[in-house]
């Protein structure tokens, strides 16, 4: 048992995983992914990570262990085996979503196959009524001042309501890009996780930052410029290394092949005092 002054090492990991969620929880809140929606998806990640990469002896490993691991019962575990751990299927729409949904699927709201425009109050049909069914315990004001922020709710002349949208999204992204910002993401965490726990007499992997708290806003501009002049060079460097070392297509038998990389990004937000660089 820890004492007062030895931390249990768990903390020091949920406390990276505070840090760590922060960006992810930001990313996933534009795009109107709620947390249960999150959870799902993180509990199938931590049976597909369990049961590839800690086996014993190179095999998968065994559901039992996969449950004592991940803390998630052996039921639950067997169905995530089965289902694909790339696109699992959410268990939960938000509020707002539901409230489109019914909006765009219940027959007494539509209007030649159309949703219908509705008042904000009275009886079916109407905004407070779909709150009513789908909203649970979230206030309609709440949410119709939402929806309308973000541009999924019109209101005609006559003060009756519109949807815009079927789909409740924070804010209009580039799916591409948000692909794109996963795999960012993914390099950079699996660089930091081989660092701390790497293999026996295996070379660490380069990661370094550099940054300092005490820059005028001022300067941010100028070192934008600097830092996409320079590491663009980088970079270029980089890609003219991994072009010229590339084996190619018509020559991989008796290759072992591996993805192999560097990636540079910006670093900008308030100083945070008392936390470790």
């Amino acid at each position: 048992m820890a004492t007062n002054t030895e931390k249990d090492p768990k903390s020091y990991f949920l406390a990276a995983c505070r840090q760590l969620l922060r960006p992810i929880a930001r990313l996933l809140l534009k795009g109107g992914v709620t947390w249960r929606e999150f959870a799902e998806v993180s509990k199938a990640v931590f049976v597909d990570v369990a049961t590839r990469e800690f086996g014993i002896r190179g095999r998968p490993t065994n559901m039992t262990r996969v449950a004592l691991m991940t803390g998630i019962h052996r039921a639950e575990v067997s169905r995530m085996r089965h289902e694909p751990a790339e696109s699992p299927t959410p268990t939960y729409m938000s509020a707002a979503r539901r409230v489109l949904s019914g909006w765009h699927q219940l027959p007494e709201y539509q209007d030649g196959g159309r949703p219908r425009s509705i008042p904000y109050t009275g009886e079916a049909p109407s905004f407070s009524d779909l709150c009513d069914r789908y909203a649970g315990d979230m206030p309609a004001t709440a949410l119709l001042r939402e929806l309308r922020r973000v541009g999924t709710i019109g209101e005609e002349a006559d003060g009756r309501l519109t949807p815009l949208m079927r789909t409740y999204i924070q804010a209009a992204m580039d799916p591409e890009k948000v692909l794109r910002a996963g795999g960012v993401l993914e390099d950079f965490g699996n660089t930091v996780a081989f660092d701390l726990a790497p293999p026996a007499k295996a070379r660490l992997r380069f990661e370094r930052r550099a940054s300092n708290d005490r820059i005028d806003t001022r300067d941010v501009a100028e070192f934008q410029d600097f830092l996409e002049r320079e590491g663009m060079a980088l970079l270029e460097r980089i890609d003219a290394w991994l072009t010229e070392h590339e084996v190619p297509a018509s020559a991989s038998e008796g290759h072992t092949l591996v993805r192999l990389g560097a990636g540079l990004f910006h670093i900008e937000d308030q100083p945070r005092r008392g936390v470790p660089q």
